[in-house]
């Protein structure tokens, strides 16, 4: 389900020219919320890991979570299609935790459809200010794979996502010297949440891996099998019985003052609920799953989080999600949330990946 409604990107740009009008000397700051939980989210978010590797014969690298890439000799070339030589930087984001997937802002969820994840990364690499394409795949082993099921069979293969695209656009301006100058640059489209199969797979080696062929840099490929529950399914409404901070707007793509998120247990699936319920009544406020995305009888935990004045507030609740009351459409989970630190906060988060 998604609303119709204006962007925050439109209007935070709305609020800017207000504010830069010749014939208003109107400065406007920022909600203390916002800075608030980009704060939050920019400290504990996951970070880069940096490696270094000749560009001629390439290399094998292994992150701290376990994922080994291997780049092919000559895997690298410029935007202008010239081949790399001499050393070259490559950095690495890999996420395995339902933690990371809710610090990074990686759900595993797809146009309303739960996924299983078995990894999460982006990848990108540079020569000095020049940012690099792959001009051969890099192979990627991953330390996860889907297990064997109940007749003692393994899942082949696992489907490969996308999410942010690769734009790359042309800059024409004037240098120092006033000589015209036609710069190219790659720019992503962030895809939020919304995971889109790109066609590739991975394959399941049998021994608590997967590989893959790294396909471009700079973007997000995720290893994700659909959940494929066949029971019946139901919407979620989450009602923030107290600490609703109205200002929460429809947004998949990123931190929000009011925000609820979905652990699937003993999974590794992250859903974040993100439409807004409208026109609700004082206690009725939240946020709702897609349509009929959850299925009836399905366990997991609740984590709800509010970003309000200058303080945060938490409620994590496991919850076995019911079938609807006689006459209705959805299944309703009510947080009472109580004030928490930063560290708490983190601390809950944390505690998803165990459940």
């Amino acid at each position: 389900m998604k609303q119709s409604i204006l962007s925050t990107v439109a209007i935070a740009a709305a609020i800017s020219f207000t504010a830069c009008k010749k014939d208003k000397a109107t400065y406007v700051q920022p909600h203390v919320f916002e800075q608030k939980v980009k704060t939050f989210f920019d400290a504990n978010a996951p970070k880069y890991e940096a490696f270094t590797i000749d560009a001629t014969t390439g290399g094998l690298l292994l992150t701290s979570k376990g994922t080994k890439i291997n780049f092919p000799a000559n895997a690298f070339k410029k935007a202008n299609g010239q081949i790399v030589t001499g050393s070259v930087t490559v950095q690495v984001k890999d996420i395995y935790q339902a933690s990371d997937m809710l610090l990074g802002n990686r759900p595993t969820e797809a146009g309303g459809q739960m996924l299983i994840s078995y990894g999460e990364m982006t990848v990108k690499a540079n020569q000095g200010a020049d940012e690099l394409q792959l001009n051969a795949p890099a192979q990627v082993v991953v330390p996860a794979a889907p297990k064997a099921g109940a007749n003692g069979q393994f899942l082949r293969e696992v489907p490969m996502w996308r999410g942010d695209s690769a734009v790359t656009y042309t800059i024409n301006g004037n240098d120092h010297e006033n000589l015209p100058v036609t710069l190219s640059q790659t720019g992503y489209v962030p895809r939020g949440v919304n995971w889109v199969q790109n066609g590739n797979f991975a394959t399941n080696n049998n021994n608590g891996t997967s590989t893959f062929n790294l396909d471009s840099l700079g973007v997000w490929r995720n290893c994700d099998a659909l959940m494929g529950d066949p029971r019946p399914k139901t919407t979620v409404l989450g009602y923030f019985s107290n600490q609703w901070n109205s200002a929460t707007s429809t947004n998949y793509m990123g931190g929000e003052p009011s925000m609820l998120f979905f652990k699937v247990k003993q999974q590794n699936t992250l859903v974040k609920l993100y439409n807004k319920i409208i026109n609700a009544p004082a206690g009725k406020e939240g946020l709702l799953s897609y349509q009929n995305s959850f299925p009836i009888g399905i366990e997991g935990t609740f984590l709800a989080i509010t970003f309000k004045d200058n303080k945060i507030y938490a409620e994590m609740q496991d919850v076995t999600v019911g079938a609807p009351a006689s006459g209705k459409t959805y299944y309703g989970v009510t947080f009472n949330l109580t004030e928490v630190t930063e560290a708490q906060l983190l601390a809950l988060i944390q505690q998803l990946n165990t459940k």
